[in-house]
């Protein structure tokens, strides 16, 4: 299976890189991807020398432009798909049926994934997408069993690419209307969720305070974790108690299950963060390289442990196992 790694700078690709990414995936320093904060992404050049680089080294590199374009201003989005093509991109990562039918007609040579956020969840919606515009791999939301993985993969004409390791969503892949109703600015639109400049942090009669614009996401005791304020992992009080209603603040790390991705016939392994530090593509990248190293050669796997570079100090296996179900 193919090791995808993230890259949000020039120089977390080539740690990527070094660290034994099969593939790293990187977005133009704009909304044309999902991961537009400051100080992330690559301008034309920087993205010139990073294929250069990943080539050098026998590995490819994929551009995300993975975000919706808005209503009569396609220039920015297309124009991101001509410069992947002119640039000697591996492929490109798209999620909206107007880009995809630009790219397939305009650069018929170049390769195309479907992203995530096109949320295609099942073998019609993925055969429609390979029929009309020859897309090459799906990358699968992240709400599948391992059997229904492998049923999918049974029944498409493309390649099929799972999240490994790192964030877990439970919108539809991106399409966040919390996000969007708390800030005013959408993951698939604006390519932010939950951003920074909407979070704040304050002390209330002795318990610390998170919120995202004007709502209340976590209130901590003294001495209690306190994770990032998205509206999916904030905690609620119901009657039922105080918990976390959608998704526990914890990391996916799918390890354990990597001979069961392999029998499903899963060709691809996706490392999510983009936004994170070089620190955590190396450790990140390292394990799992040193993971699927030992299952091709037959051989357990090091229990190498991730918990420092993990939300919450913690992973679960997600939907994957569907013991929620």
């Amino acid at each position: 299976m193919e090791l995808i790694c993230p890259a949000g700078t020039p120089a977390a690709l080539r740690t990527a890189v070094e660290a034994g990414a099969d593939a790293v995936y990187c977005g133009f320093r704009d909304e044309t991807n999902a991961r537009n904060f400051p100080g992330l992404n690559f301008s034309c050049e920087e993205m010139r020398e990073g294929i250069a680089f990943a080539h050098r080294h026998d590995a490819k590199l994929l551009i995300a432009i993975n975000t919706f374009p808005r209503a009569g201003d396609l220039g920015p989005w297309q124009r991101a798909v001509d410069n992947a093509a002119a640039l000697g991109a591996d492929a490109i990562i798209l999620a909206d049926i107007g880009l995809l039918a630009y790219a397939a007609e305009r650069h018929p040579r170049l390769r195309l994934h479907l992203s995530v956020q096109a949320a295609a969840a099942n073998a019609d919606a993925v055969a429609f997408y390979v029929k009309e515009f020859g897309v090459k791999r799906v990358v699968l939301p992240r709400v599948l069993s391992v059997p229904e993985i492998a049923a999918m993969t049974g029944a498409v004409a493309c390649e099929t690419e799972v999240f490994a390791f790192g964030g877990l969503c439970v919108m539809t892949e991106g399409r966040c209307s919390l996000s969007s109703y708390a800030t005013g600015k959408s993951p698939n639109m604006n390519g932010v969720c939950s951003p920074a400049s909407h979070v704040s942090y304050g002390e209330e009669n002795g318990y610390l305070v998170s919120r995202l614009g004007d709502f209340t996401i976590d209130r901590a005791a003294a001495g209690e974790p306190v994770g990032y304020p998205t509206l999916c992992k904030g905690r609620f009080k119901t009657s039922f108690g105080i918990g976390h209603i959608f998704e526990d603040p914890v990391s996916l790390d799918v390890r354990t299950l990597l001979p069961a991705l392999r029998d499903a016939g899963v060709s691809a392994l996706k490392i999510e963060g983009r936004q994170r530090s070089r620190a955590y593509v190396r450790s990140v990248v390292s394990a799992f390289r040193a993971s699927l190293d030992a299952l091709a050669r037959g051989e357990t796997a090091p229990q190498t442990t991730l918990t420092a570079i993990t939300e919450g100090q913690s992973a679960t296996c997600g939907a994957y196992l569907k013991t929620w179900r």
